[in-house]
C-alpha cells in the first residue's frame, strides 16, 4: 500500500513540475509585457497634455489679440427683446464669462467723424420757440470736415459684486468729458440692479443709448429741444426685472439734476429724479417689440437763455422753477426667422411733452422783471430703418415740434410765444462693412428755424476698436 502511494506521488510529481515552471515563466513575460505598455502609454500622454497645454495659451493669447466679435453688434440688430441684453440684465446676471473676462480692463475706442454740408450757417443755431440754456448744444454741428465724437471706455468687473465702467468723450476741439464713469452691482437677488456714479438716464428708448450706435447723424429735434441731446446725471439708478416671460422692467433714478433740464441747485438733495417702465415680447419668430412710459422731473435754479424781446432785443431771460417731462417710446423689429444679418426692419418713435412752471427773470441784465412763468410744449419723431441686403441699410426720419402755450405775466409785454411749429426730415444710407465699421450719407431737409429752411448733406465713419459691449436692444 506505501508503495502505491509512493508511486503515484512520484507520477505526479513528474507531471507537474515542467508544467509549472513554464507557467510561472509566461506570467512573469505577460507582467513584463504590460509594465512595458504601461510606461508607454504613459509618456505618450505625458506629451499629449503638454501639447494641449501648449494649444490653450495660444488660444489664450489669441484672444487677448483679437477683436471681441462675439460680444460687439454695432451692425445687425437683434430681433428678440429676450435674446438681447435689456439695461437691467446685465446688474443682475451672474459674473459675465465673455470675452471682456480676457481684458483686465476691456478696452473700447470709437473713432468718429464727418463731412458736414449746411446751407445755412450754424452758428448762432436756435430752434425757434424752443430756448434752449446757454451751454447747451444743438444744431447740425460745424461745416466742413471735423472730428466728431470719439469715445474711450474701460470697464471690467471689480469682483464678484460690482462691475465698473467709464466712457470718455474725446471731442473734435480737443476738449474731453466723461460721459459716464459708473460702478453696477452683480447678481443682486429677485432682479434688482444697482448703478451708481455718472451715466446716461435710462429715460426714454434713445437717450440710453450711445450717440455711436444712433441710425441717423443726430439726436431728434425732440431730444435737443428738451433734453440737451442726451441727458446724464451723477446719481443713484435702481431698475427690477420681472421673472416673467414678457420682458417688463421697472426703474427710478435719483441725481444731481446739474443737466438740462435741471440746473444744478447745489443743495443737498435730487436735483431731478425720473421713473420709468418698459414692456416688450416676441410675436413669433421673426417679430419682437418694446413699449415704454417714463417720467422726469428736474429743478433749475436762475437757468439762463438768450433771447430775443418783442422789440427785437438780444436779452438774457432766467427761469427758476420746475421741468416735468414725459416720455412715451415703442420700438418694433422684424428679422426673417429671427436672423437680422441679411434683411431686417426696424420702426422706432417717441412721443415727449415737457411743461415748465416757476419763474421768469427777463433781461437780468437790465430790466430785470420777475414773474410767473410757465408753458407747455410737446414733440415726436418716428422712423424706419431697413437693411435690405448684409450690410446696406437705408432709413427714414420725420419730426416735429409743437410750440404749445406759453405764459410769461407781466413779462408779456416783452416776450411772446412762437407759432411756429420746427420740423425736419432726414434719410440716410450706411454701409458696415464688419461689425466694426459703418459709413453713413445722411440728407436732412432742417426747418427748425423759422424762415431759414435748410438743406443738410453729412457724410460720416464710425469705427470700432477693442472690445465692445453688446447695444441694447
Amino acid at each position: 500500500m506505501l508503495q502505491r502511494k509512493l508511486l503515484s506521488a512520484g507520477i505526479a510529481l513528474a507531471l507537474t513540475s515542467p508544467a509549472h515552471a513554464g507557467e510561472s515563466a509566461e506570467l512573469a513575460k505577460l507582467r513584463k509585457e504590460i509594465e512595458a505598455m504601461r510606461a508607454s502609454y504613459e509618456t505618450r500622454i505625458q506629451a499629449l497634455e503638454k501639447r494641449l497645454e501648449k494649444a490653450e495659451a495660444q488660444s489664450a493669447a489669441a484672444v487677448v489679440v483679437a477683436p471681441a466679435p462675439l460680444t460687439t453688434r454695432p451692425v445687425p440688430e437683434p430681433p428678440s427683446v429676450a435674446e438681447a441684453a435689456p439695461p437691467a440684465a446685465a446688474p443682475v446676471a451672474a459674473a459675465p464669462q465673455s470675452s471682456d473676462a480676457a481684458f483686465n480692463p476691456a478696452i473700447s475706442l470709437i473713432l468718429a467723424g464727418n463731412y458736414s454740408f449746411l446751407k445755412q450757417d450754424p452758428a448762432g443755431y436756435a430752434i425757434t420757440g424752443f430756448p434752449l440754456p446757454q451751454g447747451v448744444e444743438a444744431g447740425p454741428g460745424e461745416r466742413g470736415f471735423n472730428l466728431g465724437e470719439s469715445e474711450l471706455g474701460l470697464s471690467a468687473n471689480i469682483d464678484h459684486r460690482f462691475r465698473g465702467a467709464i466712457n470718455i468723450a474725446l471731442h473734435g476741439d480737443n476738449s474731453v468729458s466723461v460721459e459716464e464713469a459708473y460702478v453696477q452691482t452683480l447678481g443682486l437677488d429677485h432682479g434688482l440692479g444697482l448703478k451708481f456714479g455718472r451715466f446716461l438716464s435710462g429715460i426714454g428708448y434713445l437717450n440710453e443709448q450711445h450717440a455711436h450706435t444712433w441710425d441717423f447723424v443726430d439726436a431728434p429735434l425732440a431730444y435737443q429741444a428738451f433734453v440737451g441731446g442726451q441727458f446724464g446725471d451723477d446719481g443713484l439708478q435702481v431698475r427690477w426685472l420681472a421673472p416673467t416671460d414678457t420682458y417688463l422692467e421697472f426703474g427710478a433714478e435719483a441725481g444731481r439734476g446739474a443737466n438740462y433740464p435741471g440746473g444744478d441747485s447745489g443743495g443737498n438733495g435730487a436735483g431731478a429724479w425720473s421713473a420709468y417702465g418698459h414692456v416688450g415680447g416676441d410675436v413669433g419668430e421673426s417679430h419682437s417689440w418694446r413699449a415704454g412710459l417714463s417720467y422726469q422731473h428736474a429743478r433749475a435754479n436762475a437757468q439762463a437763455w438768450d433771447a430775443t424781446d418783442l422789440a427785437g432785443n438780444s436779452v438774457t431771460n432766467a427761469f427758476s422753477g420746475k421741468t416735468q417731462l414725459w416720455i412715451a417710446d415703442f420700438v418694433w423689429k422684424w428679422a426673417p426667422m429671427g436672423n437680422a444679418t441679411v434683411r431686417n426692419f426696424k420702426l422706432q418713435g417717441e412721443y415727449l411733452h415737457r411743461t415748465q412752471s416757476g419763474d421768469l427773470a427777463y433781461d437780468t441784465a437790465a430790466t430785470n422783471s420777475v414773474d410767473a412763468y410757465r408753458n407747455s410744449q410737446s414733440g415726436f419723431y418716428l422712423q424706419g430703418i431697413y437693411q435690405f441686403m448684409p450690410g446696406w441699410r437705408i432709413g427714414l426720419r420725420g419730426e416735429q415740434l409743437q410750440h404749445g402755450t406759453a405764459e410769461y405775466g407781466i413779462n408779456s409785454a416783452s416776450l411772446a410765444a412762437s407759432d411756429y411749429n420746427p420740423t425736419r426730415g432726414s434719410l440716410m444710407l450706411d454701409y458696415s462693412p464688419s461689425e466694426f465699421s459703418r459709413l453713413r450719407l445722411q440728407f436732412t431737409r432742417d426747418r427748425s428755424r423759422e424762415g431759414l429752411a435748410d438743406n443738410q448733406a453729412f457724410l460720416q465713419y464710425q469705427m470700432s476698436l477693442g472690445a465692445h459691449g453688446a447695444h441694447l436692444y
